[in-house]
């Protein structure tokens, strides 16, 4: 009887042991199914993203190569523009492009640059402003004129005593980065010496940041967008744009990371023309 006893007792433990591992059997198949199929569907997912995020930059790459081209000359240096950012309405996929041959030679050709041609869109103004930020570096007098023309007074405070610091310091001092304006121009990085492609190229897009009024000091609308810069790790370096009412020129209202410090140099900078 005993021995009949055991024998059931073994009987049911050994169907319970079976029947558990074939219910942990049975959970691993379904986990193994389920993470196979959001696998699966992960996998589609991000495929698509991706064939999405490649046809907006193509279809981005083709807007920008059918946009119309404005060309200016002023003795043998020549500037173009194109691009269709304006403070009358935000564009999130609005973007710009200045070329130029050369940087402005004097005030005379900057200023004349300024009200009869890249004045007239924020892009071209916040193009010039590497130029002004060169041309302070090559003589303090002239850049001056050159920043308070195209800044709103307010910016034009921050931005002369950091480049007085930045184009003060020896060129040793890991402060002093002479070649500052060179790093937002396309082809420029620190490992090729911010040696940027010829014609020199300023690239711009719209900020995710949108339009705003000025209301407690001044009017005017302000404009975000990104100049995009290979010199620092953040590639998108913010400038904030503004047209008062009844001016026909844009200002730049400020501009902190153009002369926030780039990568150290790579090599010896060989200078802009």
């Amino acid at each position: 009887m005993k021995k009949l006893i055991v024998i059931g007792l073994l009987a049911l433990v050994g169907q319970t042991a079976n029947a558990q591992f074939g219910n942990i059997l049975n959970r691993v198949k379904s986990s193994a199914q389920s993470s196979l199929e959001n696998a699966v569907v992960n996998g589609v997912n991000d495929a698509g993203r991706s064939a999405v995020k490649a046809t907006k930059n193509k279809m981005k790459k083709a807007k920008k190569a059918k946009a119309e081209e404005a060309t200016w000359t002023y003795g043998e240096h020549t500037y173009t523009m194109k691009g269709n950012l304006t403070a009358n309405k935000y564009k999130k996929d609005g973007f710009g492009e200045v070329t130029f041959t050369n940087i402005p030679a004097d005030y005379d050709e900057f200023e004349a640059l300024y009200t009869e041609f890249l004045g007239n869109t924020p892009h071209g103004v916040a193009a010039m402003m590497p130029m002004a930020m060169e041309m302070y570096a090559r003589d303090r007098e002239v850049g001056k004129k050159c920043i308070e023309l195209i800044c709103y007074k307010s910016n034009v405070s921050s931005v002369i005593p950091r480049l007085k610091d930045k184009f003060g310091a020896a060129l040793d001092d890991s402060y002093g980065q002479r070649y500052l304006p060179a790093a937002v121009l396309k082809g420029a990085t620190a490992q090729n010496g911010y040696t940027p492609q010829r014609p020199y190229t300023v690239e711009m897009e719209a900020s995710v940041n949108k339009h705003q009024e000025l209301q407690i000091v001044g009017s005017g609308t302000v404009m975000y967008i990104y100049i995009i810069g290979g010199g620092w790790d953040t590639h998108q370096r913010s400038v904030e744009l503004i047209r008062e009412p009844g001016h026909l020129q844009y200002q730049v209202f400020n501009c902190p990371s153009l002369y926030t410090g780039c990568r150290q140099i790579q090599g010896t900078w060989g200078g802009l023309e």
